[in-house]
């Protein structure tokens, strides 16, 4: 049997909460158990401001070189995170996503990769907070198809 598990995460300390849970998970699996680990970035800032002259602001596009230099980025902080994550029996793979509803793409990515867990960390927003900025971790909970552990982050 194997287990596909998919982390999003967010370029955070904060966002790499759940790891210390699944290196947990997987060291109590059974020793035949093999375990597909999909570490995943979603890039959300499509659009960046840019202060004109007499103050103004205006939201214009990255460009494909811009977005280039941020997939790169991601995907280093991906392999990283992943060279940390040394354990027998496990694949690890590493993907970049570029989307304005990173929630929206964690399912997309759950679903390609036909994941059995999602395993994510929740800033433990609440509030105003929640309610202007959306739980990313609520949406992909109710969205999903496949059950979501979520650990809270502490800030330090």
């Amino acid at each position: 049997m194997s287990e596909r598990i998919l982390v999003p995460l967010d370029g955070s300390k904060l966002g790499e909460a759940a790891l210390a849970y699944i290196q947990g998970l997987i060291a109590r699996l059974g020793p035949g158990e093999q375990v597909a680990l999909t570490l995943l970035n979603v890039i959300t800032a499509e659009w960046h401001t840019v202060n004109l002259r007499g103050g103004e602001m205006v939201s214009v596009p990255y460009t494909d070189r811009e977005l280039g230099e941020m997939k790169k980025s991601a995907r280093i902080y991906l392999e990283n995170v992943s060279a940390g994550l040394t354990q027998k029996n496990v694949s690890i793979s590493c993907q970049v996503s570029v989307s304005e509803n990173p929630a929206e793409e964690i399912i997309r990515v759950e679903k390609e990769i036909d994941a059995d867990l999602v395993a994510m960390s929740t800033h433990g927003r609440s509030g105003l907070s929640r309610f202007a900025f959306g739980s990313v971790a609520d949406k992909v909970m109710r969205g999903g198809s496949v059950p979501v552990l979520m650990v809270r982050a502490k800030e330090k």
